[in-house]
């Protein structure tokens, strides 16, 4: 049996990693939701250039606004799509990608100053470093990603690629599932100190991806507008798949870069995704997680978040909840994979 010395245990600090990795998490949430408002309201072409560091202040003068609406001015969404608009119109828009960014930048540092400040203090248990080097990585790689999906609206386009949206939200929601897993892993640790950490196991690889893919099928939807096409349901107009749709050759890219398509692939796949998950979930209920009455209470929640969405017409309210909330599904989805994949004392 692995020994651990009582001086290790009093210089780590598992259950201090664990409740700063919770609240990372919660940062991720934040900036997942501001972006949904950010998509939703049209801004995220609204800031042209990519400034990791000066973009923190904002303009400051009635000059500063000017040319940065000069620079929005040149893009074809403003062009094609937006000419006209006054620059207190640019600045409502600004204010909602300014914050995105803002936020994300808020995050990238409370994930690595802490992480600095816990290696220094030799507080991080063995085996952790290579995981939290790792995740914070994915977080700077999201930046970049964040950068590359606006860059594609800037020139020729009238918004960013769809496929680079669905890639920015996965990364983000890969991070912060990567997060959340470890912090509970690490409050396993400081509950018992020969707790190994969890694995993967079957069930809970199946319902995460079905999950993510499911999300993936929804940044598609969001990014061609596809929640437009139809607002009705369970049908589309009067038929399940509508009649007299122009398909795309070859035909596979239709599931991908045709809306109507899309909305239907959404609708239904999300009925795969809640049967994986629940299935997951009653494995979790079973080894005792509450985790798994979770996963239920929000596959329901976000199955009629998804419908009342469609027969809104995508109202920016209910549209920005049916985002947050399959935020929140996969965080409960990840501690009931986490449960399920603990090693059990004997």
């Amino acid at each position: 049996m692995l020994q651990v010395s009582p001086a290790f245990m009093a210089q780590t600090r598992p259950q201090a990693l664990a409740r700063w990795l919770f609240a990372v998490a919660g940062l991720i949430l934040a900036v997942l939701v501001v972006g949904g408002i950010t998509r939703l309201t049209n801004s995220g072409l609204s800031i042209t250039r990519w400034q990791p560091i000066s973009g923190v202040i904002p303009p400051l003068t009635h000059a500063q606004w000017l040319a940065e609406f000069a620079n929005y001015q040149r893009i074809p969404e403003y062009q094609q799509l937006n000419r006209g608009m006054t620059l207190s119109g640019f600045q409502a828009i600004f204010f909602w990608e300014y914050l995105h960014r803002l936020l994300a930048r808020a995050t990238g540092a409370a994930f690595a100053l802490p992480l600095i400040w816990f290696w220094a203090k030799r507080q991080i248990p063995a085996g952790y470093k290579p995981r939290l080097v790792a995740l914070l990585a994915l977080g700077g790689l999201q930046g970049a990603v964040g950068w590359w999906m606006v860059s594609s609206g800037l020139s020729v386009r009238t918004d960013v690629s769809h496929i680079r949206l669905a890639i920015h939200l996965l990364t983000a929601l890969v991070t912060m599932g990567g997060i959340v897993w470890t912090a509970l892993d690490l409050r396993a640790l400081h509950e018992d100190r020969f707790a190994a950490p969890a694995r993967l196991t079957g069930v809970a690889v199946t319902a995460l991806l079905l999950l993510l893919t499911q999300i993936a099928w929804g940044a598609f939807t969001a990014g061609l507008d596809a929640g437009y096409a139809f607002s009705s349901w369970p049908l589309m107009g009067d038929r399940l798949f509508p009649a007299g749709v122009t398909l795309i050759d070859p035909l596979w890219l239709n599931a991908i870069n045709n809306p109507i398509v899309v909305q239907f692939v959404h609708r239904w796949l999300a009925f795969a995704a809640a049967a994986g998950l629940l299935w997951l979930a009653v494995r979790a209920t079973r080894s005792g997680a509450y985790a798994g009455y979770a996963v239920v209470a929000l596959v329901c929640l976000q199955i009629a978040l998804g419908i009342t969405t469609l027969l809104s017409g995508v109202r920016i309210g209910v549209a920005v909840a049916h985002q947050a909330n399959a935020a929140l599904l996969l965080i409960a989805a990840v501690a009931a994979a986490h449960a399920v994949g603990e090693t059990r004392k004997v």
